[in-house]
C-alpha cells in the first residue's frame, strides 16, 4: 500500500499484483506471464499478513483454493480455458453454502455448520473455474446495515479504522477494497451489497429479486433477499455478475430468462440515455459533501451525452417513508430463526437477538395486506420509470459513522431499503472522496432485469474517472490490528 514497495511477480510492485483487475490477471494467465497459483499464493499470504488489521474473512480456504488454482493452471496449459473467471481468486460472504467448508452466517450458532451442498453461486462461480480464497466476514445473519460482529469481530473500514464498513456484506467490501480478493460476493436484503461498496469504495451491484439464484444461500427475507458481486471495477462486476446470474439445475429461486451478453454493451457508450433525477427522497438529508460529489458525477454523465431529466418519484419517497418494508423483512426473518432462537437464543448476539425478539405479530390478513401495497407501489414504480433509462442520486446520504457513534444511538440515515422494495436492480461506484478522506458512492437504479443498462452508465462514468484506482493506506499496512 503506501510507502516503498517490493517487486512482486511478472515485476509488478506486490500491491499492484493484487489490485490487478479480473480481465488483466486473465490475460497474463494466458500469456503465461503469471500463473494462478503463483497469484493465488500471493493473495494468501497478503491475507495472512493483513487478516488481524481486517477481520475479513471468517475462514480463509488455503488448501482449498491452492488446489483450485492447481487445478486451473493445469486445465489452461492443456487448452481448456473455462472463461473469464478461470484462475481468478475469490471470495463467498459466509451466507453461502459450501459443501465440506464451515458456513457460518457470521453466528456463533452455526458456527460448526459445515454443509453439504453448495449454494448455487458456489456452484457457478466453481464451474467458471474460480479459486476459492474463503469465506468473508459479514453481520451475524445479515441482519444489520454498519458490518457489526460480535462474534467474529467488526472489521474496520479500510480508509479510516475509527468507522465501520458497512454490512451486512463486510467483509467481502473490505477484502475487495484492501486486495484480499480479486472480487467477492455479497447479499442485499435493504443494502447489503451497496452500504459497504459506498463506504469502502467499490464497486457493487444489487441485482434484481430473482436474477441470481439464491439456493443455498442462508435467508433473511426471501421477498427482498438478493445475492450480486462486489469489485474494484464495473468491467469486474460484469464479469462476476455474468457469471453468477441465472439458475442451478434443481433451483427454484432464480429466473431462467436469458442474463444476455452484458460485457459487450459496456463500452457502447451513453449518448442519449435518458437519466433521472430525484431530488426527494435520495438527496433529502444529505452531507453537503456527498451532495456535491454526487452532483459532479451527474454533470459528468450528462458530459458523456446522457439527458439528465429531473423525475417525481413518489413511490420512492413513499417506499422510504412507511414500515411495511422493516415490518416484512423482519417478520420473514423471524420465522426463519423461530426455532433456532427458541433452542440457542444465548449464541445469538444481543444486538441480533433483540432485533429477531421485537418482531411484531400480525394477523395474517395484515402480512397478506403488506404485500398488496406492495406490489401496488411496485407496478406504479415500473411504469414511472418507463420515462428514463436508470435514476441517479447518491447511495447513500453520508459516508461511514463512527463505531463509537453508533454505539451511541446514533445511526446514520439510510436510504436502501426501497430499491428492494420496489423490485428493482442498482449498482453503487465511486464518485470521489470527501475532506476527510472517506469515499462516497454514485448509485444507478435501473428497472427489474436491466442489469445491463446500469453496467453500461456505470462503466462509462468510471472509465472518465480515476477513482476506481484509489488505495486505501494507513493502518492497513501493519500487521497489527489498531488500538
Amino acid at each position: 500500500m503506501s510507502g516503498e514497495s517490493s517487486r512482486g511477480l511478472d515485476g509488478l510492485p506486490e500491491e499492484e499484483l493484487h489490485y490487478l483487475t479480473i480481465e488483466e490477471l486473465g490475460r497474463r494467465f494466458r500469456s503465461g506471464a503469471l500463473s494462478p497459483v503463483e497469484v493465488t499464493q500471493a493473495y494468501l499470504d497478503r491475507i495472512r499478513s493483513l487478516q488481524a488489521a481486517t477481520s475479513a474473512y471468517v475462514t480463509v480456504t488455503e488448501d482449498r483454493a491452492l488446489a483450485d488454482a492447481r487445478a486451473s493452471e493445469s486445465m489452461l496449459r492443456a487448452g481448456n480455458d473455462l472463461g473469464p473467471l478461470h484462475g481468478i481468486p475469490v471470495a463467498l460472504k459466509d451466507l453461502c453454502d459450501t459443501a465440506g467448508i464451515r458456513s457460518t452466517s457470521g453466528s456463533r450458532v452455526r458456527e460448526k455448520h459445515i454443509p453439504t451442498t453448495s449454494s448455487t453461486v458456489a456452484k457457478r462461480l466453481a464451474r467458471a473455474g474460480s479459486v476459492l480464497l474463503g469465506k468473508t466476514n459479514m453481520v451475524e445473519f445479515a441482519f444489520g446495515p454498519f458490518g457489526v460482529n460480535d462474534h467474529f469481530g467488526t472489521p474496520p473500514n479500510p480508509w479510516d479504522s475509527g468507522c465501520v464498513p458497512g454490512g451486512s456484506s463486510s467483509g467481502s467490501g473490505v477484502a475487495v477494497s484492501c486486495g484480499l480478493a480479486a472480487a467477492a460476493v455479497g447479499t442485499d436484503t435493504g443494502g447489503s451489497v451497496r452500504i459497504p461498496s459506498s463506504f469502502c469504495g467499490i464497486v457493487g451491484l444489487k441485482t434484481t429479486l430473482g436474477r441470481v439464484g439464491m439456493n443455498g444461500i442462508m435467508p433473511l427475507s426471501k421477498s427482498l433477499d438478493s445475492a450480486g458481486p462486489m469489485a474494484r471495477t464495473v468491467r469486474d462486476a460484469a464479469l462476476m455478475y455474468s457469471t453468477m446470474a441465472g439458475p442451478e439445475e434443481g433451483d427454484c429461486t432464480a429466473a431462467y430468462s436469458p442474463v444476455g451478453d452484458v460485457l459487450s454493451d459496456l463500452d457502447k457508450g451513453i449518448s442519449g440515455m435518458r437519466i433521472g433525477v430525484s431530488r426527494a427522497p435520495f438527496f433529502d438529508g444529505a452531507d453537503a459533501q456527498v451532495v456535491s460529489l454526487v452532483e459532479a458525477g451527474i454533470d459528468r454523465l450528462e458530459e458523456l451525452g446522457a439527458s439528465v431529466v429531473e423525475l417525481p418519484f413518489p413511490e420512492a419517497v413513499q417506499a422510504e417513508a412507511d414500515e411495511d418494508n422493516l415490518t416484512l423483512l423482519r417478520m420473514e426473518a423471524f420465522a426463519e430463526h423461530q426455532e433456532t432462537l427458541a433452542k440457542y437464543a444465548e449464541l445469538y448476539s444481543d444486538r441480533v437477538r433483540a432485533r429477531l425478539e421485537a418482531t411484531p405479530s400480525l394477523p395474517a390478513v395484515d402480512f397478506l395486506q403488506i404485500q398488496e401495497r406492495r406490489f401496488k407501489l411496485i407496478a406504479s414504480a415500473h411504469k414511472r420509470l418507463n420515462a428514463v433509462e436508470a435514476v441517479v442520486g447518491p447511495t447513500l446520504l453520508t459516508t461511514a459513522p463512527r463505531l463509537a457513534d453508533l454505539e451511541k444511538g446514533e445511526p446514520a440515515k439510510l436510504l436502501t431499503r426501497l430499491v428492494n422494495w420496489l423490485g428493482l436492480c442498482a449498482i453503487s461506484i465511486p464518485c470521489g472522496w470527501t475532506d476527510q478522506g472517506l469515499p462516497v458512492g454514485l448509485q444507478l437504479i435501473g428497472k427489474p432485469f436491466d442489469e445491463a443498462t446500469i453496467l453500461r452508465l456505470a462503466h462509462a462514468y468510471e472509465t472518465s474517472t480515476d477513482w476506481h484506482e484509489r488505495r486505501p493506506s494507513g493502518y492497513l499496512c501493519d500487521s497489527e490490528p489498531p488500538a
